[in-house]
């Protein structure tokens, strides 16, 4: 018999399989990253994939506005990530250029997560650049009443924060995650709540089925008739493990190891609070293995080619039934308990979307979620996903009282102005959390919840509880029916699949 080891929370689960089961690993980060971010984000600067270089696009003694996002993905992060290296390498070719300090503002655009504190503020770049910068930083607000209409794209209004009109170049700096994460997608982030909300994706790895992508690329064609743009975007590596974890999530001897590990059964009595301060202790380094520049979408879409290249699994086609161990982890900042919500989102909303050529899963599949799946609100942080879950019913999410639901809380002012104060998310961060479900949900047959502790959670998002792995995994088989093909993800890290049409 097999065993793999799935996070639920902050827990080790060791569970026992057939031989036959597939265990999808990510590949391990290259042996040799970039030595310098620095120095390739410096030489990609001058020598851009397409377009003029930075020198060129901006006068001497001009206005510059940064555009950076939050360090959020990948997940897990590191405390030393090179889009701090990114950043100063861009700051000092701006110098270079004849750009005094004083005229070039960091925009932080996080879109509808919380507005960005000090300590997230503190990690967007090193500390000697901190005390060296002596420019502006700007929070970006989804909801400042300043926002500067460009028109529209598909019918949804694209508006922007005014940092980016008023000056002469905009930079973006960024890593490629996905369509919705860095590139172009960053001045989305920077714009206003239609667009965040309506910016929807069936797959996070490719374009064509992306309406946020075409949205982003509208916004990014609109603020160029008035401005000049440049971007550079990082293709970052999975997180290197210290060597007390010997391997693990990489390699295969790595698995069998952790699951005969005493370390493993020891860490499953410990309480919590200790098992997720053993968690964050883990010394994670994050490095990059390329960096381009360019307009940002042509940069973006290398960069991310590059990391899907570096980064993926592959499948040899859909399974079945597909087993995700979610942690306990939030894909925004600050890192929190997540609720029943975000525990969907992870698994569903982003890991499930992280394919290429086709879904991991056959229509009409089943996915089995590993997750307590309790309904605990982070306060005041995560109080807007409380109006999501008083809107869905105990029989699951009806599609007419979610809408009218967001209706109301987007003009809910007290939650507006929560949001502002940078206090909680924006209102409408539940909503689109669903929204990024629905893709996979859709061709789904059954979501299982196991090792489930809040039944009543799981029916209101119309999946099934389960109070075990072994039980959902039953269940699982039952549905498929012969001799299904059953699959474990392993995470985190999430990382791309690349889906064959199928065979062995």
């Amino acid at each position: 018999m097999r065993r793999v080891p799935l996070l639920s929370g902050s827990r080790l689960l060791i569970v026992g399989t057939s031989d036959d089961a597939v265990v999808l690993r990510p590949p391990p980060p290259p042996p040799e990253p970039i030595a310098d971010v620095a120095a390739a984000v410096r030489d990609a600067l001058r020598f851009p994939l397409a377009g003029p270089p930075l020198d060129a696009l901006v006068p001497r003694n001009g206005r510059v506005t940064i555009v950076a996002e939050p360090a959020a993905l990948p997940l897990p992060g590191a405390a030393h990530d090179p889009r701090q290296a990114a950043i100063a390498a861009a700051h000092a070719e701006l110098r270079r250029a004849g750009v005094a300090d004083g005229n070039v503002t960091i925009l932080v655009a996080g879109g509808l997560a919380r507005r960005a504190g000090r300590r997230e503020l503190e990690g967007l770049v090193s500390p000697h650049f901190a005390l060296d910068f002596t420019g502006q930083v700007l929070v970006h607000d989804v909801e400042d009443p300043a926002l500067v209409e460009l028109g529209t794209a598909g019918g949804v209004p694209l508006r922007v924060n005014r940092a980016l009109v008023e000056t002469d170049l905009v930079l973006v700096v960024t890593a490629a995650e996905t369509v919705l994460h860095g590139g172009p997608a960053a001045l989305l982030a920077a714009g206003g709540p239609e667009a965040l909300r309506a910016a929807t994706a069936s797959s996070l790895l490719e374009t064509g089925s992306s309406f946020g992508w075409q949205l982003a690329l509208g916004l990014e064609r609109a603020l160029s008739a008035r401005v000049s743009l440049l971007g550079a975007s990082l293709a970052l590596d999975h997180p290197r493990m210290p060597e007390a974890l010997r391997g693990y999530p990489y390699e295969e001897e790595s698995l069998e190891r952790l699951a005969r590990s005493p370390i493993a059964r020891t860490f499953r009595l410990l309480p919590a609070p200790v098992r997720m301060r053993a968690l964050r202790s883990i010394n994670l380094e994050l490095t990059a293995s390329a960096a381009f520049a360019g307009p940002p979408s042509v940069a973006h879409a290398e960069a991310l080619l590059r990391a899907i290249e570096l980064r993926s699994a592959e499948m040899a086609g859909p399974l079945d039934a597909l087993c995700v161990g979610v942690p306990r982890i939030t894909p925004q900042l600050p890192r929190e308990r997540p609720n029943p919500l975000i525990v969907a989102y992870l698994g569903l909303g982003f890991a499930l979307r992280l394919w290429r050529d086709a879904f991991p899963v056959v229509d009409g599949g089943t996915v089995v979620l590993v997750s307590r799946f309790r309904r605990h609100f982070t306060h005041p942080t995560q109080q807007p996903y409380r109006a999501f879950f008083q809107a869905a019913s105990r029989a699951g999410p009806d599609p007419n009282a979610l809408e009218t639901a967001e209706r109301a809380v987007a003009a809910d002012e007290r939650a507006v102005e929560g949001y502002r104060a940078g206090s909680t998310c924006h209102p409408l961060q539940p909503f689109a959390d669903w929204a990024a479900c629905l893709p996979a949900i859709d061709r789904l047959g059954a979501v299982l919840v196991a090792d489930c502790r809040d039944a009543v959670a799981a029916r209101q998002l119309g999946f099934v509880p389960t109070h075990g792995v072994g039980a959902a995994l039953g269940m699982a088989e039952g549905r498929a029916g012969g001799s299904p093909r059953i699959g474990f993800l392993l995470s985190p890290p999430y990382f791309p699949l690349t889906v064959g049409a199928g065979g062995d």
